[in-house]
């Protein structure tokens, strides 16, 4: 593969980095405007839907949105639409840099499911990094000081267990769906059960704030497409080390939108994390394993199979 592919690859994966960094800032504006949780997450997912249709219509057709695979799609609704609360709960109870820190633990319960679920070969290489992170969680955290709040806490290691339990759902899933037929069938059907809920938390809203409700899922869609086509350009190995520059965008979004910044134990526990999760990485592809699709916390995981695929999709 080309350096010039490879330098795409890495660009785009800091393009999505920063937009879903940036979705995370508008949620928390929004919020701040009075959105409540069930509506963030219908409208995340209900405007996503056009951009999703656009992405698909410019590349293989709108016919390939077709499936026979409805019953994986609902399952994988129904796991995403838990974990997107979650996820959304985090940023709602946490500040950005350490809900930003926290995600990072994907991989680490990725190495914990590979070993327990699919029965992956784990030694105690990885079984050592596994610690290593979750020490690198408890110096962020600091239970038991009040530094962040502890129900926080919780909710963002619940987010991150579930975008690995959905990854390995996606990995069945992408055999025979490509990423873009997949992010229109979450966005749409999980419109079904958060629109059941929204009557309870409907509320007006000023144009500010609906600004802010369709820019969080135009922007969420936007990274999920990003981070997609950056594996088209190079390989999982090669782009997961740019997923932790949300950390710098964390840091400074928080500082510039919300006049905050991280304590003190998140800047010693947040690259304890991160090492974590890159000597997983790199042990995998010392060892000669396929990396594993839930080292980054993103939602379409699986999109390592859209890679040399599709390739009449324009360049995002």
């Amino acid at each position: 593969m080309s350096g010039d592919r490879i330098l795409t690859g890495l660009s785009l994966r800091l393009l999505a980095v920063m937009l879903l960094t940036f979705m995370a800032v508008l949620i928390k504006l929004a919020a701040a405007h009075g959105a409540r949780l069930p509506e963030i997450t219908l409208f995340r997912q209900f405007f996503a839907i056009p951009v999703a249709m656009i992405w698909v219509a410019l590349g293989p057709g709108l016919a390939t949105l077709r499936t026979t695979q409805i019953s994986g799609h609902i399952t994988r609704t129904a796991l995403g639409v838990f974990g997107i609360n979650f996820t959304f709960g985090a940023l709602l109870l946490l500040p950005l840099a350490e809900a930003t820190a926290i995600s990072f633990t994907v991989p680490i319960f990725a190495t914990i499911l590979g070993a327990l679920v699919l029965k992956e070969p784990t030694g105690w290489h990885r079984w050592a990094a596994v610690v290593l992170g979750f020490a690198g969680v408890l110096i962020v955290t600091q239970p038991g000081t009040g530094h962040i709040p502890l129900a926080g806490a919780l909710v963002g290691l619940t987010s991150a267990l579930t975008v690995a339990v959905i990854a390995i759902q996606l990995r069945q899933l992408g055999r025979t769906e490509n990423a873009g037929t997949t992010v229109f069938w979450f966005s749409a059907l999980s419109c079904v059960p958060l629109g059941l809920v929204y009557p309870f938390f409907a509320a007006a809203h000023d144009a500010t704030t609906w600004a802010l409700l369709a820019g969080v899922g135009i922007f969420g869609c936007m990274g999920q497409i990003a981070f997609t086509a950056a594996l088209r350009f190079a390989p999982v190995s090669a782009v997961m080390p740019m997923d932790y520059s949300g950390l710098i965008w964390a840091t400074l979004f928080g500082w510039l939108i919300f006049g905050t910044l991280p304590g003190g134990w998140t800047f010693v526990g947040a690259p304890v994390i991160i090492a974590s999760g890159l000597y997983i990485v790199w042990r995998e592809r010392r060892r000669g394993l396929p990396a594993s699709p839930v080292v980054a916390p993103t939602e379409e995981a699986d999109a390592e199979r859209e890679r040399g695929v599709e390739e009449r999709r324009p360049a995002v």
